[in-house]
């Protein structure tokens, strides 16, 4: 199993480093990694997100893994990730 790695990638403008998870051959962002990626605020990504699966542009089950990770206070959370198909769209 593809236990993945990470890279951190850095926005052209230098005002944003987001750590990218890549695995199973695809780029994975968090809604909040989305948002900082696009700067904008994470409630739109998630509208837009939802209207992706809603309209069947993409199949949620083909393109979201919950991966667990850990917080700020040291806690473990699981969070959707979605891979590069829904971040291109």
């Amino acid at each position: 199993m593809d236990k993945g790695q990470f890279l951190l990638y850095q926005t052209p403008d230098g005002d944003s480093q987001i750590e990218v998870k890549l695995q199973d051959d695809t780029v994975w962002l968090s809604l909040d990694q989305m948002a900082e990626l696009f700067q904008r605020d994470k409630s739109t990504i998630s509208r837009h997100i939802k209207n992706i699966f809603l309209e069947g542009e993409l199949s949620r089950n083909s393109v979201v893994a919950n991966f667990a990770t850990t917080g700020s206070d040291g806690k473990r959370y699981h969070v959707d990730f979605y891979n590069l198909d829904v971040i291109i769209s």
